[in-house]
């Protein structure tokens, strides 16, 4: 199966095979031969933006270096030490072909595969190499017998693009061995490369349970949120049927938005979370505080009773508690909050009051903790 790169410019998306990022021996520079870290010739050509989209991928086209292996994160999560038995073969990736076999000193038989993805991979310390430089490989196919000594046996793996190495968590669940199904970003800055991911999982629809989503800004200082991706179960507004009695900001300076129904009427998680408050907070009564992917915490104030507690994991949609008038309150409502990464903003950017539902734009998010709505 020949796959695809997804090259997005500024005059919009086409797509070509990726033939060309794998080439046969004789097409392979003598540095290329040599160095493990160099940059791909012709990757970002035509744009300093490409998207790399692994959700098209079927369970032959991809394979963990050692299947059987135990991985962790190493190098300053540069790479995976993945240790398994003595005489284990390591599995190449994807599809691709071979830009590196040979003995290196410090890395031992080290082979790097140039991807048709526009990815390289590189396995380490391997006892033989089986695999010869312009060979091309299958994903899964054996290209080298795991190395070690005195009962440890391991291959050191690390994802490249461009010759800068990618966390693997980006790209793999570690745990599982499951790779995820998204889209990768990549934007060249000079002589850095940015990965971030487009959303998240593709296939299952994007949601913010900070268990199921990995970490965009361990490559990237920015991130885009497109709110759309994010699947109709796992969102939900917070109060059905309310107004808003209150907006965010404003002369007062309200720090959320107010928005009221009835006495004792059920409140719902906006997103799949994690509680890491409930229970009486200064002015806010009776108050939840729920944490979600990315950076992204909700509050809910002022409830006469809450239904969840500290450490549990909350559903979009799972009522929590029953609105109320606790703390510095003057009528039953539901005070509403959103944070992130630590700083207030207006939930309006997440939730269109009016019709209870999620806005349709895209949040650049910065590691930083800036936030802004924008359109696709």
């Amino acid at each position: 199966m020949k796959l695809n790169l997804r090259l997005i410019l500024a005059s919009g998306t086409f797509i070509v095979t990726m033939t060309a990022f794998a080439p046969a021996k004789d097409k392979f520079t003598a540095a290329e031969q040599q160095q493990i870290s160099i940059e791909t010739p012709g990757l970002f050509s035509r744009s300093n933006m490409v998207s790399i989209d692994l959700s098209s991928l079927g369970s032959n086209d991809y394979s963990f270096p050692l299947p059987v292996g135990k991985a962790k994160l190493t190098n300053g999560d540069s790479q995976l030490e993945i240790s398994t038995k003595k005489g284990d073969a390591v599995k190449a990736m994807f599809e691709g072909t071979v830009r590196l076999s040979r003995n290196i000193s410090s890395y031992g038989n080290v082979i790097v595969i140039r991807h048709t993805n526009g990815l390289e991979t590189m396995y380490s310390g391997n006892a033989q190499n089986m695999v010869e430089v312009g060979q091309e490989v299958k994903a899964g196919q054996t290209i080298a017998i795991v190395g070690g000594s005195k009962g440890h046996y391991s291959c050191t793996f690390a994802i490249m693009i461009n010759g800068g190495r990618v966390n693997p968590e980006t790209i793999l669940d570690i745990s599982s061995h499951r790779l995820r199904n998204q889209a990768l970003i990549c934007e060249k800055r000079g002589e850095r490369v940015n990965v971030s991911v487009s959303g998240a999982e593709l296939g299952r629809g994007l949601t913010l349970d900070p268990d199921e989503v990995n970490d965009p800004f361990v490559n990237s200082s920015t991130f885009k949120l497109d709110l759309a991706q994010i699947s109709q179960e796992h969102w939900a507004y917070p109060l059905p049927g309310s107004h808003v009695i209150s907006p965010y900001g404003g002369r007062r300076h309200h720090s959320g938005v107010d928005i009221k129904t009835k006495p004792r009427d059920e409140i719902l998680a906006a997103f799949d979370g994690v509680v890491t408050r409930s229970g009486v907070y200064f002015g806010y009564g009776y108050c939840i505080v729920i944490r979600h992917a990315y950076g992204f915490e909700t509050l809910y104030g002022h409830q006469c009773k809450n239904f969840v507690k500290v450490g549990q994991k909350v559903k979009a949609g799972e009522v929590i508690g029953l609105t109320g008038r606790t703390g510095r309150a003057t009528t039953e409502h539901l005070h509403f909050e959103t944070y992130f990464k630590g700083r207030r903003f207006n939930p309006a950017l997440l939730f269109d009051h009016t019709n209870k539902k999620l806005q349709a734009s895209v949040l650049t998010l910065t590691k930083g903790g800036g936030i802004k709505s924008g359109k696709l």
